[in-house]
């Protein structure tokens, strides 16, 4: 039997998982997903803790230890999002030393309240830092305007970084150079950068949704024609950029400190569309050096029926941009696809966030058996 993960891992794409839950954990399911499914990586955001703590009893004896303790609402999901990290963090270590730090990393992400607050999510990344301890962690940044200087500031402390929420081309690029920026200044602040990972997490799927539904709009036969392109077309241009970067001078002094490059890593690969193949943001963006972060659904597709046809995306440049130049002439306003999106993305981790600390209020106030305990002032 083909083992098209193995192909796709061959041809320099790192499988991730999109997903972490202490059931995941304790049924040993992530562990297979590493031997057996060449998952190499776990990916989280505040949704899916939002589900995995509203789907299990699996919380139930912290969330009574925790309880006991009155902790705050927000100290318990900390301390409950926390654990299952570290967990994920140990099975995933043998992936982390076969690879000399490369993958196997688990993320965790500042909380998306602060996403337009410099400060306040440098300050939390060093906390969650300190918090997991574990030398695999990645914290997760947005790369909104105000993350992109906490980005250098939790480099430069020697702290390993995912940047999400990347959507543009112009975004990527100061990402790109607020890494640099983080980890020259690490290097000034003595840091050993070979120990310090980062990825820059560029969403595909959600471009796609936004676009076709403008492109619908328009309603023209020419526009009609690109649905479905303009997401891996995008992404093929970042990768183009991430090449470009990454052969500069500037990069190069950093590399022979030691450092590690920023990987692209694929966010947002599951189809939204039903007449899309369920593997088509996997097959249509392998790239040497790059990541792709799958639910489970898609690594499952992918290990059924996807296609590793080699490098799908150098050769690329030149149809990407006419693709991405023709959605303009449509009329799309790209600029202000890019913001929509990346105002949404935070408004949804926000909703997914006060729906995590709603459930852990109840949580906690059943595990009290309904005091009204500090857990209770704390959320109202």
């Amino acid at each position: 039997m083909t083992d098209r993960l193995a192909e796709l891992s061959a041809a320099g794409v790192a499988v991730w998982l999109d997903d972490l839950s202490r059931v995941r954990l304790q049924s040993g399911s992530l562990d297979r997903m590493r031997t057996e499914q060449h998952v190499v990586g776990v990916t989280t955001n505040p949704t899916i803790f939002a589900k995995a703590l509203a789907d299990a009893d699996a919380y139930d004896e912290q969330l009574k230890d925790l309880a006991a303790q009155q902790v705050t609402v927000e100290e318990a999901v900390r301390l409950l999002t926390s654990y299952d990290v570290r967990w994920a963090c140990d099975v995933m270590r043998p992936a982390y030393d076969a690879s000399n730090g490369v993958d196997g990393r688990v993320s965790i992400e500042v909380d998306p309240r602060s996403a337009h607050l410099t400060e306040k999510t440098a300050a939390e990344a060093k906390t969650l830092w300190w918090l997991v301890d574990r030398p695999n962690l990645f914290i997760k940044i947005p790369a909104t305007q105000a993350g992109l200087p906490a980005i250098t500031a939790t480099l430069a402390a020697g702290i390993s970084v995912n940047v999400t929420l990347i959507f543009s081309l112009e975004r990527y690029r100061a990402v790109m150079d607020a890494f640099l920026a983080g980890m020259e200044q690490a290097k000034a602040n003595g840091h050993d950068l070979s120990k310090i990972g980062s990825v820059a997490s560029f969403f595909v799927s959600r471009v796609d949704t936004e676009i076709d539904k403008r492109l619908d709009k328009i309603g023209s036969d020419e526009a009609k024609a690109l649905k479905g392109r303009a997401a891996v077309a995008n992404a093929q241009l970042a990768y183009q950029a991430y090449a470009e970067i990454f052969a500069s001078d500037r990069w190069k002094a950093l590399a022979d400190a030691g450092a590690l490059p920023q990987r692209p890593l694929w966010a947002s690969t599951g189809t939204k569309n039903p007449d899309y193949k369920d593997t088509v943001y996997v097959e249509e963006l392998i790239a040497s050096g790059t990541v792709n972060t799958m639910p489970e659904s898609v690594i499952k597709a992918y290990e059924d029926h996807g296609e590793t046809r080699g490098d799908t995306v150098t050769g690329s440049y030149a149809d990407a941009q006419k693709v991405m130049d023709d959605v303009a002439a449509a009329g799309v306003d790209l600029t202000d696809v890019f913001r929509v999106l990346e105002d949404e993305g935070v408004e949804k981790f926000e909703a997914s966030w006060a729906e995590l600390l709603e459930d852990v209020k109840k949580s906690l106030d059943a595990a009290a058996g309904g005091d009204d305990s500090p857990s209770d002032a704390a959320a109202r």
